[in-house]
Formats: structure tokens, sequence, C-alpha cells
């Protein structure tokens, strides 16, 4: 309990609360007195941090119940405690089961038992106090995780539209290069194949994409293979070859883009025939 317990102590005898004030002399509460419900209540207006009320219930004016009933409306959180008599009881016990009062202490109080049922009241305030703090830091986890999620959504969304951008830019890019009247063939530093065009696999006399993911040494033709290995280091070759009968015009190509690096060919079979 970090914060200074304070309890306000209402009753229209002055004896009770100077006995209420020796029963506590050797612990660590500041106690504040008030002689009737409306001084009680000026108090409690003026005075920050009371985290526990005890009143009378027979009082002149305002009785202990309504008093109390007062302190839960501006004070909601206040524990609230009621001495009375017994012949009192029927009517404490109604406010009671109405949920506005914590405890009913019987006069004469046995002062062990009050301050068991005093203790047990401050605990229950730092207990729901600690709850409420709680309750309010998990709120603000959840807010701070709802944005969060909500930036998530939206950079997944933009992903996603990015990807589908991408998809749709690489459909077209390969829509051109199908209707190219030249063979077109990509090779990667790797060594795979990574592109090849419609006319490029009619000349090559392949099926489908078969040809992609594949180590161009494995399915292309020697006279291909052997024209790479000519280029070497060189930045273009152009040749005239013969490729499955047919006299093909090719060129070579090293592409070195940023993080791109590869090899190109071109295939011209009418410039092959010319």
């Amino acid at each position: 309990m970090e914060e200074p317990i304070r309890i306000l102590c209402v009753d229209d005898e002055k004896n009770v609360l100077r006995a209420l004030e020796r029963i506590f002399l050797d612990d660590d509460y500041e106690l504040l007195t008030a002689l009737s419900g409306e001084d009680g209540l000026e108090i409690l207006t003026r005075e920050d941090s009371i985290q526990m009320v005890i009143s009378d219930y027979r009082m002149p004016g305002m009785n202990g119940v309504d008093f109390l009933r007062e302190v839960l409306r501006i004070r909601p959180d206040t524990v609230r405690i009621v001495l009375s008599g017994y012949a009192d009881t029927a009517a404490v016990v109604d406010a009671i089961n109405d949920g506005q009062i914590y405890k009913f202490i019987p006069k004469p109080w046995n002062d062990d038992e009050l301050k068991v049922t005093i203790g047990n009241g401050l605990e229950s305030y730092f207990l729901k106090r600690k709850n409420a703090k709680l309750m309010a830091e998990l709120k603000e986890s959840n807010d701070q995780l709802q944005l969060m999620n909500e930036s998530l959504e939206a950079m997944v969304a933009k992903r996603v539209s990015d990807l589908a951008i991408q998809n749709q830019a690489r459909t077209i890019y390969q829509n051109i290069l199908d209707s190219l009247p030249i063979g077109v063939l990509g090779i990667d530093s790797g060594q795979v194949i990574v592109q090849c065009n419609d006319r490029g696999l009619e000349l090559l006399q392949e099926e489908g994409y078969g040809l992609v993911g594949l180590f161009f040494e494995d399915v292309l033709p020697v006279e291909i293979n052997d024209f790479i290995d000519r280029m070497g280091d060189t930045d273009t070759l152009s040749e005239a070859i013969s490729l499955n009968d047919q006299n093909v015009w090719i060129k070579g190509a090293h592409l070195m883009e940023e993080d791109q690096e590869g090899v190109i060919l071109v295939f011209d079979e009418e410039r092959g025939n010319a």
C-alpha cells in the first residue's frame, strides 16, 4: 500500500470518535473526524484520497445510511462501514443488502474484531484499485494490439495488392515475349533457365514451359551450349548456328543489372536463313 491510508470517522458523540482514535494509535492510519453527516460530506469534497468512511447510524439530521449513500455517489470506491446499536439492525441490514455498505459493526464493538474488519476492508479497497489498474492496462494493451493488427492487416492488404500488380505485370511481360517473332531464352548466374518464350520453345522443339527451372547444360542442344561457352566473359556474341536442321541467327548478351546476373539469348530464324 504505497499511498497513505486515510479514514474518515463520523459520529455525533465525541467520545466515540476519541475511542476510534485510540484504537488506531499504533496503526499507520490518518484519522479524520466529523460530528455530522453534513460535516463529513464537506470533508470528503475538500480532501483527496480517503479510502474508508466509518459512520454512526443514529445521528441528528442525516442518518448514517443516508450519509453513506451520498458517499457512494461522490466517492464510489470508498469503503463504507456503519456503526450502530442492535435496535437499528434491521434498517442497516436492508442498506447492506442494497449494496450501499461494506460492513455493519454493532455497538459496543470488539476492538480486535473492528481492526480486523477495517484491515479487510482496506485490503479489498486496494485490491479493487489494483484490479482496476490492471484492467486499464489490459485495455490499453488490447487497444495497442488492435492498432497493430489493423496496421498489419493494412500492410498485408498492400502486400497482396503489390503482389497482384507484380503478377499482372509478369503476365503482361510474358504475353509480350510470347508475341515476339524471335525466340528469347534467359539463364541466371546459377546456370538455370529462368525464361523462354513461345517462339524459343518452337525453335528448340520443346512443348510447354518444361525448360524453366532446369540447368541449361542438361537440356539445351549442344550447339547452344557450345555457343554459351564461346561467349565466356564477352559482353555480347552473335553468329549463325544450325539448330534442329535450321539455320538460326543467335545473339547472346551478359545481363548485369543490380542483383540480376545471367545470359540472354535471342534466336532469329529469318535472319539465319537470309
